[in-house]
């Protein structure tokens, strides 16, 4: 992940971009195998015209055999990325053009282009009822799903096939984190969420995330990431307590504001020796506090992989995500 870098690679393939319709390169063009490589669409922000990605959209259909698409990915769809990318509507009216869709990722954007919390998650719902064979979804933008009077980002569905889902956010509403948690996933292995902070729209609390670590509705789910948090000391001790937490392999509480807090709560909740890894990157532990881990999970064959402390601001109470605006 690097909200600086183009996805290089995405649903096991090479990412290639789909090149203008007058453009001379010829290390991508409409030409390579449309399976064998992940495709994606985007604009650039500054030049092309404002309804250039759905021109980009309809180019890509009429050049590349999209029966064989395995992989898309969808990156910047104008200079304002705060309204809703025509990319989802688009997938929905022209479902028919990619029956083998299997790896979805809406907003594939870069800092360069906006800053995360800038970008319309848009109306998810449609896509995963268009598409119930789809195995992977990365969705990457900010909240602007708050207001009550809106439709939301997402509504509670049952999807059979989705096996890995990711949200990147520098700020998620209790909304969306609560209908994820609702969300029948029988066949889902692989959840990361970044829940972000409160300034940009991050209003989830671990009340919302309640539905979710009860395991009802993700009887699957082996790999979670909450992550990203401003709250993830009290993030981290509703995990310790909950009852997905016993046939998780994976657990990962990176990238916000976890400290020793958070990591005594770990140690004191039910045993976490059944993780295969334990990955804690950007936090507040102290060193100490951080070798308890290591020294309580390493013995039963628990990766403990958790960075250097971050330094704390002289501001507030010092400690911040990774990932805000």
């Amino acid at each position: 992940m690097s909200l600086y870098e183009f996805t290089p690679h995405f649903g096991g393939l090479p990412v290639v971009d789909l090149p203008p319709r007058d453009s001379t390169a010829t290390s991508s063009t409409p030409g390579d195998p449309p399976d064998a490589v992940a495709w994606r669409l985007r604009v650039d922000p500054w030049d092309d015209e404002e309804a250039e990605f759905e021109k980009r959209f309809r180019y890509f259909l009429d050049t590349v055999d999209t029966t064989r698409v395995t992989a898309l990915l969808c990156g910047c769809w104008t200079d304002d990325l705060s309204a809703e990318s025509p990319a989802l509507g688009l997938l929905v009216e022209h479902v028919d053009r990619f029956p083998n869709l299997r790896h979805l990722f809406l907003g594939d954007v870069v800092q360069e282009e906006s800053e995360i919390s800038w970008m319309s998650i848009g109306t998810l719902t449609p896509v995963l009822r268009a598409y119930p064979r789809l195995e992977e979804l990365v969705v990457r933008g900010g909240a602007f799903d708050g207001n009550p009077d809106t439709a939301p980002a997402l509504e509670p569905l049952r999807h059979d096939a989705l096996r890995a889902l990711r949200f990147e956010s520098g700020g998620l509403s209790a909304r969306l984190v609560g209908a994820i948690g609702l969300c029948d996933l029988p066949a889902l292995e692989s959840l990361e969420i970044w829940l972000g902070v409160d300034r940009y729209g991050g209003t989830a609390t671990v009340d919302d995330l309640a539905e979710l670590l009860s395991g009802v509705r993700v009887p699957a789910l082996r790999r979670l990431g909450l992550m990203n948090s401003e709250i993830q000391d009290a993030v981290a001790a509703a995990v310790a307590a909950a009852p997905l937490t016993a046939r998780l392999e994976s657990l990962d509480l990176s990238m916000g504001t976890l400290g020793d807090e958070g990591a005594e709560a770990l140690l004191a909740g039910q045993p976490l020796t059944h993780l295969k890894t334990l990955r804690v990157h950007h936090h507040f532990v102290s060193d100490p506090m951080a070798e308890r881990l290591r020294a309580t999970l390493r013995p039963h064959g628990v990766t403990v992989d958790i960075g250097r402390s971050e330094e704390l601001r002289d501001w507030g109470s010092g400690r911040y995500t990774e990932v805000s605006e």
